[in-house]
Order: structure tokens, then C-alpha cells, then sequence
């Protein structure tokens, strides 16, 4: 299925899209749940903001809520199952997001949010903060909303589920 998604290092969008389409309506079809699958892209010259998707999924439907239930977990799986069906590396997942009626938008954005929030912290206690376990692509988001703020750094700590983003106080003095 995987063929003709990456080209010189890049995406094919279209190819992307329709492969993600071609996946999502089979598993909807076998989970016999009410659910649509609607997949856009990017145009090919159209550039991207890092850490925004190239290609997007949107499932919704009757039976929408049993994947966002266990803060959707389900859906989550079923992003991960499209990577895994697509044969993308990981350094290609961010580019591909799969969503629910902007379930996962919004959850980005109150880590936006908080990140941001635990850094002004940082920022004046000059003491670390942990944030909870999180997901790669959750802490990417983290990461990538920390990255221009003075005062602060960021690092992934932990193994596996338990792997957590950590914001430290930077010296001023030091580039970091």
C-alpha cells in the first residue's frame, strides 16, 4: 500500500491521501460502525507549518463517540493502524493527522496551552516542571510550542508510556 508515498524524501500527498481514504473506509466498512471517513491534502506547492499535517482524516458519523471515549484512545489506535498500514516511518506520522470532529485539534491546543503555562512557571520560579505522559506526537506539539520561548528547554524523559516532556529554566547567558 505504501508504494509511491515518499518521493525524494517527500510525501505524495494525493498518494497519501487516497491510501488513507482506501484504509479508513475499509476499517469503518469492518467495524460495521456508523461512521464516514472525509481525507484532504495540501496541494503539492503548498507548504506546510512544522509540525502541521500534510494530510488530514476526519471520521464522523453516528457512532463518532465510541472513538473518542478513553480520551480517544480508539482513535489514536486507528491513526497508528493507518501508519502502520501505509508504511510510513516515523519521521512521515507527523505529517498525517486523523481526527474527529477537531477532538484531537482541541486537545493539541490545551497542550499549547499548558506547556505555555508551565513555562511562564518555569520562567519565574526558575524550577522544572514536569508535564504527565504523553503521547510522541503529543509531546512534539509541546516541544514545538516551547521551542521560541526565552528562558526555557525542553527534553522527552522516561521510556515508553511513561515518557514525559520536563521544561527547565535556561541560563540566561547560555545559547540553549
Amino acid at each position: 500500500m505504501a508504494q509511491n508515498l515518499i518521493q525524494e524524501n517527500q510525501l505524495n500527498r494525493k498518494a497519501a491521501a487516497d491510501a488513507l481514504r482506501k484504509f479508513l473506509e475499509e476499517i469503518i466498512r469492518t467495524s460495521k460502525l456508523e461512521l464516514k471517513a472525509t481525507v484532504h491534502f495540501l496541494a503539492p506547492d503548498a507548504a506546510a507549518g512544522e509540525g502541521e499535517p500534510e494530510v488530514a482524516a476526519d471520521i464522523d458519523g453516528k457512532d463518532r463517540e465510541i472513538l473518542l471515549e478513553y480520551n480517544g484512545e480508539l482513535l489514536k489506535a486507528i491513526e497508528h493502524l493507518a501508519f502502520r498500514a501505509l508504511r510510513l516511518e516515523p519521521a512521515f506520522h507527523e505529517k498525517i493527522h486523523v481526527d474527529s470532529g477537531g477532538y484531537r485539534a482541541v486537545r493539541f491546543e490545551e497542550l499549547r496551552m499548558t506547556a505555555r503555562v508551565a513555562a511562564e512557571r518555569v520562567q519565574s520560579s526558575r524550577q522544572s516542571f514536569r508535564l504527565n505522559p504523553m503521547s510522541p506526537r503529543e509531546r512534539r506539539v509541546v516541544h514545538l510550542a516551547l521551542k521560541d520561548m526565552p528562558g526555557v528547554r525542553t527534553e522527552s524523559v522516561g521510556m515508553g508510556e511513561d515518557r514525559q516532556v520536563v521544561i527547565y529554566p535556561t541560563d540566561s547567558k547560555s545559547p540553549s
